[in-house]
């Protein structure tokens, strides 16, 4: 079934995003529908991730409209945090796989940290992710015995777990040489055109900027706000490689 695309799953509007005691990001306004794809870019410190961190619950906010995934982050309660978690699937950077464990093993703690309790229905859910980012082969493996493209195909899988109606990720192919970088990219705009999740990513990379285009957010001092694709852009003075 299509997804709606005029369904609303992020609305920020005047809200200010404020971590121990200091002001990230003034009046941000953010609409984000079922099926799009954000880019978020600006300097290091310009307040990208606290913007991924608002979203997600971590940093409390106070001012404004914020609503994402049908909670309302003004007055969210801290046991209602995890339920908004499990709408929201998250990739980083440096992967953060747990290194004690299996392939299968991180999955399977993932799924059993948010309820699952039956193992055949983890299994079957388990494999499904892991063929669906070309990694079934490789369940076995532990994290260290596989390349950095490898583990973010990990990360990708799990993030897609429970089906999440937002994928957030943070600097995805920041660790990745750009080969890597536009195979794990792919692989997202393959998951973003068949399951139709809103997609925010983080990136400093112009040149997946230019090679997958989206909807283009910046973060420059204290503001956020669109980048129109009819504006000259000079990205030397907005991004650090």
């Amino acid at each position: 079934m299509p997804t709606e695309y005029n369904k609303n799953l992020i609305e920020l509007s005047g809200v200010d995003i404020i971590k121990e005691d200091s002001l990230i990001l003034s009046d941000v306004n953010l609409s984000v529908n079922a099926g799009e794809f954000v880019y978020i870019v600006g300097r290091v410190g310009s307040g990208k991730s606290s913007i991924i961190k608002a979203i997600i619950g971590e940093i409390p906010l106070t001012r404004g409209f914020a609503h994402v995934a049908g909670f309302d982050l003004r007055k969210i309660k801290r046991n209602q945090i995890p339920l908004l978690r499990r709408k929201i699937g998250i990739v980083f950077q440096d992967f953060q796989l747990l290194t004690d464990r299996s392939v299968y093993d991180n999955l399977k703690f993932v799924l059993q940290s948010t309820g699952w309790k039956n193992s055949k229905e983890i299994d079957h859910k388990i494999k499904n992710e892991l063929e669906s980012v070309g990694m079934l082969l490789k369940a076995h493996k532990m994290p260290h015995q596989l390349s950095g493209g490898e583990q973010q195909r990990v990360a990708i899988a799990r993030a897609l777990l429970n089906d999440p109606q937002i994928i957030l990720a943070d600097e995805p192919t920041g660790n990745l040489d750009s080969d890597t970088a536009c195979e794990i990219m792919d692989l997202l705009m393959r998951i973003h055109r068949e399951q139709e999740p809103a997609i925010i990513m983080v990136t400093h990379n112009r040149a997946l900027l230019k090679r997958y285009p989206g909807k283009l957010m910046l973060c420059e001092n204290l503001a956020f706000k669109e980048i129109v694709e009819t504006q000259e852009i000079d990205f030397s003075q907005l991004l650090y490689e």
